[in-house]
């Protein structure tokens, strides 16, 4: 039951900031700040910028990552590995051929469409 309410959970909209603290980002995202800390360990693609005292300071980008894995692991139910290969590219390289095809296909429906409306 508490999965379900955490996988509705409209995100917020990121703001226009350069730098995020670490309870900015838990807000954003969802997240509570010891997840981030752990997730910094199992996922490589995210690096905060740490200052003084060890602070963190994610960037845009760390958010939109954090926002994807947050997305594979409680939406999509991906494990840790699994979302860890999925974001490597061994998964992605699928999901783009996936997402070309899918394109294709819509663009192909939507000549029809023009086809049938210029009738």
């Amino acid at each position: 039951m508490l999965e379900a309410s955490i996988s509705t959970v409209e995100l917020p909209a990121i703001p226009g900031k350069r730098y995020f603290t670490i309870g900015e980002v838990s807000d954003l995202c969802a997240v509570k700040p010891h997840v981030l800390r752990y997730w910094e360990q199992e996922f490589p693609q995210l690096k905060p910028v740490k200052r003084r005292g060890n602070r963190r300071y994610y960037q845009r980008h760390d958010v939109l990552m954090i926002r994807q894995i947050r997305g594979l692991l409680y939406e999509q139910g991906f494990t840790i590995g699994g979302a860890r290969q999925q974001l490597s590219g061994d998964g992605a390289k699928e999901d783009g051929f996936q997402s070309q095809q899918i394109i294709k296909q819509l663009c192909t429906e939507l000549e029809e469409i023009l086809h049938i409306l210029k009738r």
